[in-house]
């Protein structure tokens, strides 16, 4: 059994990754974490240990010693999980998807509206540039 709160929390706190310290605090899930203790080892690698329920904070390690709890500003006073986190990037990024073919099908439709041709047709119609090039050609 653990002799104190802290030891057993810190064992249940079963994933560990290393992380390198920035001038900035740590670099984590998109996040930055930061601590005044951790200003003595800018440049140094360390171990982040974590709650995957609980992002808000990391347990830094170094050399196998403790040396302080980071907290992210952003998500201090709140449980955010890495599961919301994926989830939450997920769905930006179909969101981000969605728009991209919403509007990589109005500049279609633009440019067949421009070129005076329906849209399904579009793709069988040369680009501009090389219908330049053959009037060039032909007139020679």
């Amino acid at each position: 059994m653990p002799d104190s709160l802290e030891q057993l929390d810190l064992l249940l706190l079963t994933v560990a990754k290393p992380r390198k310290v920035h001038p900035d605090g740590i670099h984590a899930f998109g996040l930055r974490y930061l601590d005044p203790t951790l200003a003595a080892f800018v440049g140094e690698s360390v171990v982040i240990r974590y709650d995957p329920r609980d992002l808000a904070e990391l347990r830094i390690f170094h050399c196998g010693v403790f040396i302080c709890r980071a907290i992210c500003a952003e998500l201090a006073g709140t449980t955010i999980s890495m599961r919301e986190i994926i989830a939450a990037r997920r769905a930006r990024r179909r969101q981000l998807t969605r728009d991209l073919a919403e509007r990589t099908t109005l500049v279609d439709q633009l440019l067949a509206h421009r070129a005076g041709l329906p849209s399904t047709a579009r793709e069988l119609a040369p680009p501009a540039p090389a219908q330049r090039r053959l009037k060039i050609y032909t007139e020679e």
